[in-house]
């Protein structure tokens, strides 16, 4: 899928920006959705299938950061927050809640579409060694590399679309440590100490559904000084 194929769901109780975000998203060659609120956008995604969400946190009724946790039990759909709210404390509760990248207001509309190209750009693919296995296996849980597919028994592990893109990459070099800043550059994000931090939070997202004890991983290991490491069975 190109950028260009997108269905994008945009949830904003402000009409104004609604319509200016749907105008020049659609100019950028995306098809487009609106929603006024949380009600309103659960009622759109009850028929529809939808390739990303970009989010208003600061909604009546119920806001985004509660409609993101909701909507992170049933869908990977990648999210991003958009919100008056710019500290890092707040950032860092958005991509808790599930959001795979937060843009706070005001913005440029050229920052959004980037942020959003970012996220919907695939990672490139890594051809792995003809001697490398093609499922992975981490204790009771095993990763399909090929269909980038996490499995527990019969059920499918539900991942988003950054816990996806971190699992191709660990993947790519199981047994290697990744830093933190190659991390956030293979992710498409820019640079920085925050993005940095973002990427931890990610991290333990992820580990809760690897780990048996996320406290103390066993299979997505902190290397000290180095950055994260994939350690399969």
């Amino acid at each position: 899928m190109s950028d260009f194929d997108a269905h994008l769901l945009i949830v904003d109780d402000d009409e104004r920006i609604r319509s200016l975000l749907q105008k020049f998203l659609m100019r950028n060659g995306f098809l487009v959705t609106a929603a006024r609120d949380a009600a309103h956008a659960r009622r759109v995604l009850s028929g529809l299938d939808f390739d990303m969400i970009v989010l208003d946190v600061m909604m009546p009724g119920e806001d985004g950061l509660s409609l993101c946790r909701s909507l992170r039990e049933t869908h990977a759909t990648p999210i991003l927050l958009l919100t008056a709210k710019g500290e890092t404390g707040n950032r860092i509760e958005g991509l808790e809640a599930g959001a795979d990248d937060y843009l706070a207001k005001p913005f440029e509309p050229k920052e959004l579409l980037l942020r959003i190209n970012a996220i919907l750009r695939r990672v490139p693919d890594v051809a792995p060694e003809e001697a490398a296995p093609k499922i992975l296996t981490l204790g009771p849980i095993r990763y399909d590399m090929e269909r980038g597919e996490m499995w527990q028994g019969e059920d499918l592990v539900r991942l988003t679309a950054t816990e996806m893109q971190l699992m191709k990459l660990f993947s790519a070099k199981p047994g290697e440590a990744i830093s933190r800043a190659q991390l956030v550059e293979d992710l498409g994000r820019d640079r920085g100490q925050a993005q940095e931090r973002a990427v931890d939070v990610q991290i333990t997202r992820l580990r809760r559904k690897i780990e048996s004890n996320p406290k103390q991983p066993r299979y997505l290991q902190t290397v000290r000084g180095a950055g994260y490491m994939l350690a399969p069975d």
